[in-house]
C-alpha cells in the first residue's frame, strides 16, 4: 500500500478523530517537500535532476548503463535518458499494477530494498522517482525494454492513462521528462517557489562529479532555452585519477600521477586516489555510493589513520623520522594532499537526513586495511616520491608546532576579558554575539568616520593597515604572526585551527567593508580568503558579510539621492531629469563620506544593503580561491580574458 503520513491538526479545545488528517501515497510529499528534497527553493529545484539521474547511474552501478543524456528544455522542463535496462513494465506480484508505475506513484517501491535488484545504490530511501512526480506538474516516462516502447505520463503524481505501448524499440533504456510544479499566479498551488530555474552551472558540477566517480560512464547536458545553448560532455576513463588531477589543475603538484588504491572486500568497494600539491591546506572529498559525505564518517577515518600509520612507518624504516621525533600526527601528513575517497557498498548507514556522513563501522577497517596495503608498497617502489612526501610532512610538522606557539599569543581567556583586545579595536558594549557586528574596515581614516559614525551599543570598529597576508601561499605559522590577522583573531574570540569554536565568537555579523575600487575589492578577496581556509564555519553559519556603499552621491537642489550601482544611477538621472544638471559625486573611498553619510548609507540595519556570503559549494569555492589568489598566473590570466567583458566601469 502507498505510504501514508498522519498530520494531527488541534483547534481550541478540541482533539477527536476529527482532527487526525491522513496523507496517503504522493500526497504526504507535496503537503511536506522539505521533508525529501530538503527545501522548495533552487536547491531542491536541482535536488530533483540528481534523483532521476541517480537512478541511472545505479544501472550503471549494475553495469547496464554507460550514456545518460540530461536536456535542460525551452519549456522549463528537463530530461533524462539513459541506455541502461530500462524500468521493469511487468506486473507486481502485490500491487497488480506495472512494476514502472508502482515506482514513479508509490513511495520506498524499487529494486533498492532487499538486496536483489540493486547490489549498490545510491537511492538510499528508494523514494527518488515517486517524489520527482509527486513535486511535478506533468511527468511522462518512456520505457524501452524487450522490443517495445512503453509510455506513461502524469500530473502532479497522478496517473493520466494505463500504461501503453505506442512503438517498437531496437535499444534499451528510460526516457524521463518532468516539469517542476513552480508556484505562480496562474499556478498557485504549485509547490517550488516562484521564479526559480534551472541553473546550467550548478548541474554541470553535479554531473561532472558524477562521472568522475564512475570511470567510463558518459554524462552530457544540453541547455535548449534560448540564446543559453550549450553542450558539456563529461566522461573520464580514469575516474579518480583524472578527478584528483582537476582538483590540482591551478597548482604545482609534488610528484606527476596521482597514487591510486582499488579493492574489493566483503562486498565493499573502495576507490582512492591522492596526490601532494604545492598549497598549505588540504583538500579532500568522501563519497559512498556516490553520495558526497561532506562531513565524513567511517571511509574517511579509514582513510586518514592509513596514510598517517603508513607515513610514519616509512619513516622509521628508513630513520627519515629519527628517534628522537615524534610520530607525524594526521595533520601533519594531509598538509598540501588533494584526495577522493570513494566506497560503494551495499547497505550504506548514513547518519543524519542530508545524507551528510557514512556510519557503516566495519568500513573504517576496510578502507584502512587495503589503503595500508597498497600505500606501503607503492612507498618501497618509488622511494623518490616518498623523500618528497615525507620532507613535505616534516615541514607540515614543524609549521605547526611554530603555530601551536603562535596561537597561544592570540587566544583569548574568555569572551568576557577585554584588556587583550587589539588597540585600534573600538569595541561595542552589548554582550551578545548574536545582536553584535563588527566591520573591519580599510585604513585608519575610513575607520575614524565608522567609528564616529556607529552606533556604540551593538557594533564595533576594527581598521585594518592596507592588505593583509594572502593565506592562500603561506603557512600557518607565518599567518599567526602577521598583525592585521592576529587583530582579526583575537577581535573575534572563536580561535582558529583546531582551537577555534564557534560558541566563543563574540560577533555573529563580521562584515567587510572596504571601498567601492579595485583596491578594496582586492582586500575583501584577502580577508574572504583568510576565512575560507582557516575559519570556513563562519561562512558555512552565515555569519560573513560584504557592506555595500554607494557609488555615488546625486544631488539636485536640496534633494540628495545614493545610488549603488551604474544602472540605478542611469536610472535616478532619467527619473529626476539631466537638463537641470544635477550634481555627481563618484566615492573613491569611504574616508570621503561624513561619519553622518556612512552611517546612513552603509551601517544602519534600516536603510543599509549587505551582501551575505554562503559557501554553497565547496568544491567550486575551493577552485576559484586557488585560482584568483594561487601562484599560478597562467589560469588566472586565462580567467580575467574569458571574464573581462563583464567588467563595465574599473577604475584604474
Amino acid at each position: 500500500m502507498p505510504e501514508e503520513i498522519i498530520e494531527t491538526r488541534i483547534t481550541g479545545d478540541t482533539y477527536d478523530a476529527s482532527q487526525i488528517q491522513v496523507l496517503e501515497g504522493l500526497e504526504a510529499v507535496r503537503k511536506r517537500p522539505g521533508m525529501y528534497i530538503g527545501s522548495t527553493d533552487a536547491r531542491g529545484l536541482h535536488h530533483l535532476v540528481y534523483e532521476i539521474v541517480d537512478n541511472a547511474i545505479d544501472e550503471a552501478l549494475a553495469g547496464f548503463c554507460d550514456d545518460i543524456l540530461v536536456i535542460i528544455h525551452s519549456d522549463a522542463s528537463v530530461s533524462v535518458r539513459d541506455n541502461g535496462r530500462g524500468f521493469p513494465v511487468d506486473e507486481h506480484p502485490k500491487l497488480h499494477r506495472p512494476a514502472v508505475e508502482v515506482c514513479l506513484t508509490v513511495l520506498h517501491a524499487g529494486g533498492k530494498f532487499g538486496g536483489s535488484g540493486y547490489k549498490v545504490s545510491g537511492g538510499l530511501h528508494g523514494v527518488g522517482a515517486s517524489v520527482v512526480n509527486a513535486l511535478s506538474s506533468h511527468l511522462r516516462v518512456e520505457v524501452h525494454t524487450g522490443g517495445k516502447v512503453y509510455e506513461q505520463e502524469y500530473d502532479r503524481g497522478k496517473i493520466n492513462y494505463d500504461l501503453r505501448v505506442i512503438g517498437q524499440a531496437e535499444d534499451t533504456g528510460t526516457y524521463i521528462r518532468f516539469w517542476p510544479d513552480i508556484r505562480s499566479e496562474q499556478n498557485p498551488d504549485g509547490v517550488f517557489d516562484p521564479g526559480i530555474v534551472f541553473d546550467y552551472d550548478t548541474l554541470k558540477a553535479r554531473l561532472r562529479e558524477m562521472a568522475f566517480l564512475n570511470k567510463g560512464v558518459k554524462i552530457t547536458l544540453r541547455d535548449e532555452r534560448e540564446g543559453q545553448e550549450r553542450e558539456n560532455v563529461f566522461h573520464y576513463e580514469g575516474g579518480l585519477r583524472e578527478f584528483v588531477k582537476y582538483l590540482n589543475k591551478n597548482k604545482e603538484v609534488l610528484f606527476p600521477e596521482p597514487i591510486y588504491v582499488e579493492g574489493v572486500r566483503d562486498m565493499v568497494m573502495v576507490e582512492v586516489a591522492m596526490q601532494y600539491n604545492d598549497s598549505y591546506t588540504d583538500n579532500i572529498y568522501a563519497f559512498a555510493n556516490n553520495i558526497h559525505t561532506p562531513e565524513g564518517g567511517t571511509h574517511l577515518t579509514g582513510f586518514i589513520q592509513a596514510l598517517t600509520r603508513a607515513v610514519n612507518d616509512y619513516g622509521r624504516r628508513y630513520k627519515i623520522l629519527k628517534d628522537a621525533d615524534a610520530n607525524l600526527k594526521s595533520d601533519d601528513v594531509k598538509e598540501s594532499l588533494a584526495a577522493i575517497v570513494s566506497v560503494k557498498l551495499p547497505e550504506p548507514q548514513f547518519e543524519g537526513q542530508t545524507k551528510s556522513k557514512l556510519g557503516n563501522s566495519e568500513v573504517r577497517g576496510i578502507v584502512d586495511a587495503l589503503v595500508t596495503s597498497h600505500l606501503t608498497t607503492f612507498m618501497e617502489e618509488n622511494p623518490a616520491i616518498s623523500r618528497i612526501i615525507l620532507d613535505r610532512c616534516l615541514g607540515a610538522a614543524r609549521a605547526r608546532e611554530a603555530a601551536r606557539k603562535a596561537r597561544e599569543l592570540t587566544r583569548r581567556k574568555s569572551v568576557l576579558e577585554s584588556g587583550s583586545m587589539p588597540g585600534k579595536l573600538a569595541d561595542c558594549t552589548e554582550r551578545d554575539p548574536a545582536k553584535c557586528e563588527i566591520f573591519m574596515v580599510e585604513g585608519d581614516s575610513a575607520g575614524g568616520s565608522a567609528k564616529s559614525g556607529r552606533d556604540r551599543h551593538f557594533q564595533a570598529i576594527l581598521p585594518l593597515r592596507g592588505k593583509i597576508l594572502n593565506v592562500e601561499k603561506t603557512r600557518m605559522d607565518k599567518i599567526l604572526v602577521n598583525q592585521e590577522i592576529k587583530n582579526m583573531i583575537t577581535a573575534f574570540g572563536c580561535g582558529i585551527g583546531d582551537d577555534f569554536n564557534l560558541e566563543k565568537l563574540r560577533y555573529h555579523r563580521i562584515v567587510c567593508m572596504t571601498d567601492a575600487d579595485v583596491d578594496g575589492s582586492h582586500i575583501r578577496i584577502l580577508m574572504l580568503t583568510f576565512f575560507y581556509r582557516y575559519m570556513p564555519e563562519l561562512i558555512r553559519q552565515g555569519y560573513v558579510y560584504s557592506a555595500m556603499p554607494p557609488l555615488y552621491k546625486i544631488s539636485k537642489g536640496k534633494q540628495e539621492w545614493y545610488v549603488y550601482t551604474d544602472e540605478e544611477k542611469e536610472a535616478k538621472l532619467n527619473e529626476i531629469g539631466r537638463d537641470s544638471k544635477p550634481e555627481i559625486q563618484r566615492y573613491k573611498g569611504l574616508g570621503e563620506m561624513s561619519s553622518e553619510q556612512l552611517w546612513q548609507t552603509t551601517m544602519n540595519p534600516e536603510t543599509r544593503t549587505m551582501k551575505q556570503f554562503t559557501l554553497s559549494d565547496a568544491m567550486a569555492a575551493d577552485e576559484i580561491f586557488t585560482l584568483l589568489m594561487g601562484d599560478k598566473v597562467e589560469p588566472r590570466r586565462e580567467f580575467i580574458e574569458q571574464n573581462a567583458t563583464l567588467v563595465k566601469d574599473l577604475d584604474l
